[in-house]
């Protein structure tokens, strides 16, 4: 999954910065978010010291935060902060797992503040990130094109990443087929602001 993860955000910040009119390379990297969203739920599942990988991500949205904003010439969060907030969320959600209401609270207060907060995918990245930890897997498409239909008019093209959550839960043998070459971990956790300084250099260079 991480090699599909990382190949198809290339393609849609490709498309992005030298294609901003083929709009197919826009749908490809369509299925890039959701597969990150997923492996950040994975690994907040699995990981043995969640403090670690908290500070880890944390790091990693700093750093890529101004390649970010040079690569595409904008001031938004780069999605780095994004996935930080929810996976931030999700152990506050595991922490007030015995009180709902104040569990509910916090769910809702991060997704409103996030509204007002410029951030790449904001609340729909968090809310996706919430179904696929809480969600039974048979239920996920069903939720996340719910999702998908709330948010219309700000995405449209959106509406493709609903393939990964159809791989996710009816053929996740096929999706994990993906893994049997596993991606070197400092080209995982480099990968995205590498890529980004690359685009920007070429960018400004040509």
């Amino acid at each position: 999954m991480q090699w599909i993860a990382m190949l198809t955000m290339l393609i849609d910040h490709l498309g992005v910065v030298f294609f901003p009119d083929q709009i197919w390379l826009r749908i490809i990297g369509r299925i890039a978010f959701p597969l990150y969203a997923y492996l950040i739920v994975i690994g907040y599942q699995r990981t043995r010291n969640y403090r670690n990988y908290l500070i880890r991500l944390g790091l990693l949205a700093i750093i890529s935060q101004p390649v970010y904003q040079w690569a595409f010439d904008t001031t938004q969060l780069n999605v780095i902060v994004t996935l930080f907030v929810g996976l931030l969320l999700l152990k506050l959600m595991d922490m007030t797992k015995n009180n709902k209401p104040l569990q509910l609270a916090i769910a809702a207060a991060v997704l409103v503040l996030s509204l007002f907060f410029s951030l790449d995918y904001g609340a729909y990245g968090i809310a996706l990130m919430l179904i696929f930890r809480y969600v039974k897997k048979e239920q996920l498409l069903i939720y996340h094109a719910l999702l998908e239909l709330l948010f219309l008019f700000v995405w449209g093209i959106q509406f493709f990443s609903l393939i990964v959550t159809y791989f996710i839960s009816f053929q996740p043998n096929n999706l994990a087929k993906a893994d049997r070459l596993q991606v070197p971990r400092w080209l995982w956790r480099s990968f995205y602001p590498l890529h980004l300084l690359i685009l920007a250099l070429l960018q400004y260079t040509f």
